[in-house]
């Protein structure tokens, strides 16, 4: 049997308080801020209950927040370097500020709360956190309170689900357009650093992620098959990218100079950590008098090219390694765009002269750059 009791607080508030007591079975409660919610949790319990099923909410009183945080840093995380670095920050956040809370009074209104604190939260330097950031944040949360709900049974719900995300704005399209790619690279071989005009035309030529590029090794690079095999990519699957003869070119004349480095592009001061190239880059960059341009723009100016030079858009996403084509959508207006264009001039699309790279499984052209 349930009953609920509507109770005002000192601020005019009003909650409802419920009790499930059935023979057999520990008197059950619960508080919430809508009748309905309290209606429907209770048909919930009563029913589990008399199915057998029911889980012990008592428990989730003993237990804290910062206890969940704890045991799926110690349990999930320790298991993913990767998500490690990142996720540990965010859940730290979120144990800062509601960590002290016991798992049955984590209410969607709470992370609401949270929620709008985080779009409001400020840094050093004046600037707030972005929806994709906020979003990052609730979704570390989230699939932490989801372990708690399915492998543990700490909680028979998750209170984020019900909690809407900021909207994200369009993701940012930046490339480099034909005279600003040749004036960057020009700046980049003119650059002190040895390293920085091979990197610049691998990201170029094959979209790569910084970071898959610094971290490559030479056992990465398959000089017969002319590929680079990443083993260990963002989406924890493997990717092969084919190299064309430029950027392979180019490679070999630097293993030549590299041969005793595992790494390819190896720090002075420790070889067995990569280079910096912030620096590099950034003066490369004003050097060429080009503005609002980040290294990931490398990528975004990869899969330009690539669709407004014909490729489909399942050819670039698995290219580039995108989990859905969501991603690679933000693109497809450059082919609308870039075919109007080609159409108007009545002539052959080359844009973006001499080299091509075909993808292995279907010899789509891809990256049309001149370096």
């Amino acid at each position: 049997m349930a009953y609920i009791q509507e109770r005002t607080g000192k601020n005019g508030d009003v909650t409802y308080r419920v009790q499930v007591r059935i023979k057999g079975y520990p008197t059950e409660t619960a508080t919430f801020e809508r009748k309905t919610d309290a209606k429907q949790w209770a048909k919930k319990v009563e029913s589990a209950m008399k199915d057998g099923k029911h889980f012990r909410i008592s428990d989730n009183k003993k237990r804290t927040m910062a206890d969940l945080i704890d045991r799926y840093h110690n349990d999930v995380l320790e298991k993913h370097p990767k998500k490690k670095r990142v996720q540990a920050i965010q859940l730290k956040w979120w144990k800062d500020q509601i960590g002290k809370m016991s798992l049955s009074d984590i209410r969607p209104s709470v992370l609401v709360e949270q929620r709008d604190k985080l779009l409001n939260d400020v840094n050093k330097a004046g600037n707030k956190k972005s929806p994709a950031t906020v979003v990052r944040y609730m979704s570390a949360l989230s699939h932490a309170l989801n372990i708690a709900l399915r492998e543990w049974e700490w909680i028979n719900s998750n209170p984020m689900s019900k909690v809407s995300k900021p909207k994200e704005p369009r993701g940012r399209v930046r490339y480099l357009g034909e005279e600003e790619r040749k004036l960057f690279l020009d700046a980049c071989k003119m650059s002190p650093n040895k390293f920085l005009y091979i990197v610049v035309v691998l990201a170029l030529s094959t979209g790569m992620r910084r970071n898959e590029i610094m971290s490559l090794k030479w056992k990465d690079v398959d000089f017969k098959l002319n590929r680079i095999i990443l083993e260990d990519t963002k989406n924890g699957e493997r990717r092969s990218i084919p190299i064309s003869d430029q950027p392979l070119k180019l490679l070999l004349e630097h293993r030549k100079r590299m041969s005793r480095s595992e790494l390819l592009f190896p720090s002075k001061v420790d070889p067995t950590k990569s280079m910096d190239l912030r620096k590099p880059f950034a003066t490369a960059l004003k050097l060429a008098e080009i503005e609002d341009f980040k290294f990931h723009d490398l990528r975004h100016s990869a899969a330009s090219y690539l669709i407004m030079n014909g490729a489909s858009e399942t050819a670039v996403g698995e290219l580039l390694g995108h989990k859905t084509m969501q991603m690679v959508k933000r693109y497809s207006h450059l082919s609308e765009s870039h075919i109007t264009r080609r159409l108007s001039e009545n002539k052959v699309c080359e844009i973006y002269s001499t080299i091509y790279c075909a993808l292995l499984l279907d010899n789509t052209p891809y990256v049309v750059v001149n370096f």
